[in-house]
């Protein structure tokens, strides 16, 4: 594999890594602040433990049965997700973007991602489209909204981050 290749992936890993760090960071930190209970990844690793066994969607994923090793499940597949959405990014702008990170482009991806909790995840969850089936579904879809946002500056920052750290890498 060519080396700027192998360079430019390892960076887009490292970027959707610590992007997700800081949403993550942001999960903690709303609950003192707005009294947001952190996201629950175990709920999602539950939800994806299912499929295999033909079950997509559930009518409140808490209340379901518990699967071995959710908790695990969950959180690979919550940073193996901010990866993919990096890759989305380079992807979208091309790999000049990780040269030269620039935060509109990092916002306008982590505006997209909110597809995925909005149209797939809350329905397979029970929390029906864009979260209408909670209690409160607007505070829900503004709190989606602020943790992708918080999500795009850590895609801005991460790859700033990693390309003031690739020369220790090349």
């Amino acid at each position: 594999m060519d080396k700027v290749l192998l360079g430019d992936l390892f960076a887009t890993v490292l970027t959707g890594i610590g992007a997700t760090a800081l949403m993550d960071v942001w999960g903690v930190i709303r609950h003192p602040l707005l009294g947001v209970p952190a996201p629950d990844y175990g709920l999602v690793g539950r939800w994806l433990a299912w499929m295999p066994r033909g079950r997509f969607h559930h009518t409140g994923i808490a209340k379901s049965e518990p699967m071995r090793h959710e908790g695990l499940i969950g959180w690979t597949a919550h940073y193996l997700t901010g990866i993919s959405f990096a890759s989305l990014l380079v992807l979208t702008y091309g790999t000049d973007w990780l040269h030269a990170p620039r935060l509109v482009p990092a916002l306008l991806v982590s505006l997209v991602t909110l597809a995925a909790p909005f149209l797939l995840m809350q329905p397979g969850m029970g929390a029906g489209i864009a979260a209408s089936r909670t209690p409160r579904p607007n505070a829900a879809r503004l709190h989606s909204l602020i943790s992708h946002l918080v999500f795009g500056v850590g895609l801005y920052l991460s790859s700033c981050a990693v390309q003031r750290l690739q020369p220790l890498f090349v």
